[in-house]
């Protein structure tokens, strides 16, 4: 993809890179993941495309039919002209069929043939179900919204804030996120007080148990007491995932009226930024230590998406001119994971020495494509 954008103004040029990223989803994206990415024999959809577009045999993880789901219910925002509806009834209707156990949860994956997988369920995949449901209640399906409240029901939650894992004694910080980002969507669909209640204790959990004081920083696991590792060595720190509950407590801080959580979202971004960019290669990287210092200096892509996503919402919150810098620096190192020989896909990782990984595409990375172009629209708009 033309990177000529990024010589211009910061605004000017994100506007001319949403024209370009609004005619790549409609045209190219949505287009290969629907006629090649669904799985017409036993249904759903392949977890991986390889870089001409031939799907690849394996086992379909229960979040990429929520996340494709969720990404065909937004398509007629985009205009899309294609079967919207039936793409999102393809992900929907193989997760009740094939994920849906009897007690309600959603199992995590099943093979790639038409027989009966495992039973592991996982509060993450959960979190996704919801998300999906959440989206398309919003696009009118009238069965969502009962299957949503049971799903949730379900789901244990802590004393102090948040839910359990349904795997382990580990808390965890990046399913408790996902369902921040669920309990949002159902918010957004008019979902009403039992959503925004759940958002709201999690974006307390975030503000009052998550993020540490002293650094600015947020882990990813924890005791049962939502208390993070003693020794910042054994701390895991993910700039993509700092820039992801940015997004999410300044989504809250609009709809709830909150300022504590628009200031807690400014400082994750700036301490991700400062610490978890890579100046020379323009991107995000993986993973960072308890004193922010550089674990895994490689950059998968979800990463810039959240970036971008982050420094878009902040910028048009604020109005600050540097953060619109950040914005368009945060689509500058996008950008060349979607230059590829088949147009809608994508590569999933750049490694420290900057060149791209050959592998397959990820189907599971269309979600954060999707979100990262939603939010460039609203802040161009």
């Amino acid at each position: 993809m033309n990177t000529s954008d990024f010589t211009q103004s910061p605004r000017a040029g994100l506007m001319a890179l949403k024209d370009r990223l609004d005619a790549w989803i409609v045209g190219d994206a949505y287009p290969i993941w629907w006629q090649a990415g669904a799985d017409r024999t036993l249904g759903g959809y392949h977890d991986l495309l390889d870089l001409t577009g031939t799907p690849l045999a394996g086992p379909k993880r229960a979040r990429v039919q929520a996340r494709q789901a969720f990404c065909y219910a937004l398509a007629p925002r985009f205009g899309w002209p294609g079967p919207w509806e039936e793409a999102m009834r393809q992900g929907l209707d193989f997760l009740e069929a094939r994920y849906l156990r009897s007690d309600g949860l959603y199992r995590t994956a099943v093979p790639g043939a038409a027989t009966p997988g495992g039973d592991d369920v996982d509060l993450y995949d959960q979190a996704f179900v919801l998300l999906a449901l959440a989206a398309a209640a919003r696009v009118g399906d009238t069965e969502a919204t009962s299957a949503g409240e049971a799903l949730v029901d379900l789901l244990p939650a802590h004393p102090l804030g948040g839910f359990r894992s349904l795997r382990d004694a580990t808390l965890q910080a990046n399913p408790n996120m996902h369902l921040f980002e669920a309990a949002l969507a159902w918010v957004e669909a008019g979902g009403g007080a039992r959503w925004s209640a759940l958002a709201e204790g999690q974006a307390a959990l975030a503000l009052d148990h998550l993020i540490d004081p002293a650094t600015g920083a947020l882990s990813e696991t924890f005791a049962d007491d939502w208390r993070a590792p003693e020794r910042n060595a054994d701390r895991r720190i993910e700039p993509g995932h700092q820039f992801e509950w940015a997004w999410l407590l300044m989504r809250w801080s609009a709809l709830a009226g909150e300022p504590r959580a628009l200031a807690a979202a400014l400082g994750l971004i700036e301490t991700a930024e400062s610490a978890g960019v890579d100046l020379a290669r323009g991107v995000a990287m993986n993973l960072l230590d308890g004193d922010l210092r550089p674990l895994d200096r490689a950059a998968r892509l979800w990463p810039q998406t959240e970036r971008l996503k982050a420094a878009l919402l902040a910028a048009a919150m604020t109005g600050d001119e540097t953060l619109w810098t950040i914005a368009q620096r945060a689509a500058a190192g996008l950008t060349p994971y979607l230059d590829v020989p088949r147009a809608g896909l994508w590569r999933d990782q750049l490694t420290p020495g900057g060149v791209f990984v050959e592998e397959p595409a990820r189907a599971s990375s269309f979600y954060h494509l999707v979100g990262a172009i939603a939010e460039l629209d609203r802040a161009m708009e």
